[in-house]
């Protein structure tokens, strides 16, 4: 069928693929298992050598755009003019938005931005079918989609995340969602945020969660803890990036103090990211070379072996000093799908999924000796923890089954006339 034939959403994103967003490749493959058609514009080529398994499914293709203002300048102003000759009027307005945008945060980026929106518009869009643009996180992505839907006259939306929404400078990100069509969140915490920001302007915002593939996470046959407690050395689990959000310092600190009271374990810690030499630099500061791993980025069957072999799962997430915070780490989903309770911190939407004693236990962020308490309680107690156990995968199956949310956010698509399949 040629694309012209079916209308096409083209999907923005800030990187494709990568291994710490699986939730948009599954989101992707997805959509198009329901019928949607989808292209990809990545404005960033992938940063690892691999890609999960989802990705190698998704039939939509992909065109990255030029990274470097500075590198691809010929190219950005040849496609930029053209289209300015072409479209003097929108291309005017267009700019004018980037010079009051520029003015707000001296973000030199935003002339990046408007240039990779002139070229998306002028070299990329013809003849693809698409009829409308959506773009995976509120900062970058959307603002060139914003820009696109001004040079083209294509409605957009945008999906808010976690960083993306609080390190966002709120009237930058005010303009967003009044220009958008509807804008896509993943947890109340987020549209709450988001209805606050928009000082009620009428763009819809839809919470619906990421949700994860319970399928792949439903699958332990190790695990027989729910009758018989685990003995030591107890195996404890963290699936992170290496950024300051993730609270790893207190993680580790409270393995001290396990390790001080004389509690055997074996800690493993899977992902990578800016602070790894400063986390790196902290376990051989506490003295937890030897009962501490960090085995970097990992593919799904390496991780989904660990989350097998795992007692616990701990996380220590915290509101970083920029105001970066977590939504839901999907992380939580895939340890209670998998049968591995988790101790987590009382941040952002985590009280969303995790209840403190019946689905996981809940301690304030930045409190090591609460958080090796909440530890030992989940390796130790043996009713607290069967019923954790059984509570928290119920909870993920209810609630966050990928294959049912992915209808909601199908609804929305649908109610908006967006990727309705043409009849042959």
């Amino acid at each position: 069928m040629n694309p012209a034939e079916k209308p096409s959403i083209g999907m923005i994103l800030k990187g494709y693929p990568r291994i710490s967003e699986t939730f948009i490749s599954n989101e992707i493959l997805l959509l198009e298992r329901l019928g949607f058609s989808i292209h990809l514009f990545s404005m960033r080529h992938p940063r690892e050598p691999f890609s999960h398994q989802s990705v190698k499914q998704i039939k939509a293709a992909v065109d990255y755009l030029p990274q470097s203002l500075a590198a691809s300048l010929p190219r950005f102003l040849y496609h930029n003019l053209l289209l300015a000759k072409k479209n003097p009027r929108s291309y005017h307005l267009a700019l004018r938005t980037a010079i009051r945008r520029f003015q707000r945060t001296r973000n030199p980026a935003t002339l990046k931005h408007l240039f990779q929106a002139g070229y998306l518009v002028h070299h990329l869009l013809p003849g693809r079918g698409i009829t409308h643009l959506h773009a995976h996180f509120a900062h970058s992505p959307t603002s060139v989609a914003m820009y696109a839907g001004g040079l083209s006259g294509l409605p957009y939306s945008f999906t808010g995340h976690a960083k993306d929404i609080y390190t966002s400078d709120p009237e930058q990100l005010r303009e967003k969602i009044e220009r958008a069509r509807f804008v896509i969140t993943c947890t109340e915490y987020n549209k709450r945020y988001l209805t606050e920001i928009s000082n009620g302007n009428s763009t819809p915002i839809h919470r619906i969660y990421h949700g994860i593939d319970i399928d792949l996470f439903s699958r332990n046959e190790k695990r027989n803890e729910v009758k018989n407690l685990p003995v030591p050395p107890y195996q404890i689990l963290t699936v992170a990036r290496l950024t300051s959000k993730k609270g790893l310092p207190t993680v580790f600190r409270a393995l001290r103090y396990l390790y001080d009271r004389g509690i055997a374990f074996r800690h493993t810690l899977i992902g990578d990211g800016d602070d790894r030499e400063k986390i790196l630099s902290l376990v051989k500061e506490l003295g937890l070379s030897r009962v501490s791993r960090w085995l970097g980025t990992q593919p799904h069957h390496v991780v989904l072996d660990q989350y097998r072999r795992a007692d616990l799962f701990v996380l220590g997430c915290e509101t970083a000093r920029n105001g970066d915070r977590d939504g839901i780490p999907n992380v939580f989903l895939e340890s209670m799908a998998m049968e591995v309770p988790v101790v987590a911190t009382r941040v952002s939407a985590i009280p969303e999924l995790i209840q403190d004693g019946r689905t996981g236990l809940l301690i304030p962020p930045g409190e090591p000796e609460k958080m090796a308490q909440a530890m030992t309680r989940l390796l130790t107690d043996g009713d607290l923890r069967k019923r954790v156990i059984h509570e928290a995968k119920n909870r993920v199956i209810r609630n966050f089954d990928n294959s049912r949310m992915i209808l909601d956010l199908a609804g929305v698509y649908r109610a908006e006339g967006l990727g309705i399949p043409s009849e042959r």
